[in-house]
Parts: C-alpha cells; sequence; structure tokens
C-alpha cells in the first residue's frame, strides 16, 4: 500500500498561495477522529500516489508522526488550468464498511476483430470493510464477440460476499457494436433509392 506524507495546514494561509508554493491542500475526517484535519501535501508525492491510484484507493498517509489508514474519497482538478486542487481523504476503521468506487479498466479491447467495444460504465459502486476494498476492476474483453454485452452481475466483485454493491447487477458495463464503414452506408442508400 502506497504511503503519503502530509502536514497539518495552517488555516490562517490560503489554499491559492499553498498551490504557488507546491502543495495540494485536502482535508482527512472518520468516525474515530474528533475532528476532521485539514492537510496540506507536496504536489509531487500527491501526483506520484495518483499514477497507480485515484478515488477509491486505499492509502497510509502520515500527519505530523501518526499514521491513518485511508481512503481516497474525492479528488479536485481545475480541468481548464490542469491543475490538481484537492485531495479528501476518509480514514477508516477496520470493523466498519465503507462506502467506496472502484474503477472499471477494459483489457485488450484492440483484439476484438469485428465490432467496436462501447464502455458505458465508468466505474461500480460498493461498501465493505477496509481488508476488502478494491480500487481498479481489469477485465480481458478479448474474447467478446459482436452483441456480447458485459454486466457488472458477470464481475469478480460482484460475486464477493464480503463487498455489498451498490450498483444494479443488470447494469451494462461494455457492448461490443458492430462497425458499418461509411461506404457501404452509401451504397445502402443507393441501393434504397434505386
Amino acid at each position: 500500500m502506497n504511503t503519503l506524507k502530509a502536514e497539518k495546514r495552517d488555516m490562517t494561509t490560503k489554499a491559492k498561495k499553498l498551490r504557488r508554493e507546491g502543495y495540494v491542500t485536502g482535508v482527512i475526517y472518520g468516525r474515530e477522529l474528533k475532528e476532521s484535519i485539514p492537510l496540506k501535501m507536496e504536489k509531487s508525492a500527491v501526483e506520484r500516489i495518483l499514477k497507480t491510484g485515484g478515488k477509491g484507493s486505499q492509502v497510509m498517509l502520515e500527519v505530523d508522526g501518526n499514521t491513518y489508514d485511508a481512503l481516497i474519497k474525492e479528488i479536485d482538478y481545475d480541468s481548464l488550468k490542469g491543475q490538481l486542487l484537492e485531495i479528501d481523504f476518509q480514514a477508516l476503521v477496520s470493523n466498519e464498511k465503507v462506502h467506496s468506487v472502484a474503477e472499471i479498466i477494459l483489457l485488450n479491447h484492440e483484439a476484438i476483430q469485428e465490432g467496436v467495444i462501447q464502455q458505458m460504465l465508468q466505474e461500480v459502486s460498493y461498501k465493505a470493510l477496509p481488508a476488502a476494498l478494491v480500487d481498479k476492476i481489469k477485465i480481458d474483453v478479448s474474447s467478446m464477440k459482436v452483441g456480447d454485452t458485459l454486466k457488472v452481475e458477470d464481475l469478480d466483485i460482484a460475486k464477493n460476499p464480503d463487498i455489498e454493491l451498490h450498483t444494479p447487477l443488470d447494469t451494462t458495463i461494455a457492448t461490443v457494436i458492430e462497425v458499418r464503414s461509411s461506404q457501404t452506408e452509401d451504397a445502402d442508400e443507393e441501393t434504397a433509392e434505386a
């Protein structure tokens, strides 16, 4: 599990100033914390963590000598500036289920010979104990053919008794559709007109 060092943030310093100095602001909260703790973290350290994880990832958060098993709950970006603004964490309690999401990653879609895969669902919402948390679901779709559909119920996470899914089981994740070239469509239209 990745470890991220953070410092308690002095709230008299504005977030904009901290960002200019190379920090990302954030907060950690949780049932066992007396109050939420405002944080500042080095931008480079946060970016390193986000290369392998994201929303729903578990990290060990070190804050001024204390270590928290934490879940990344929110990541705030300024898409216009391409800038990471804030990251929020939830401190986990080992015997308490927590709401999270797992990102769906389709593998080997280039192996599909006929048709093209369309991904309709990007993440699955669920509740689980910290020991059962999943941040990414990787699915090999190379054997899918035109007309095949992948649903949430087909995933291993749906069969895991330690995970309580919140995304409906009949939700479509991906489907393979037939690709018709524009030349074929033009020929069909000409035939229909004649």
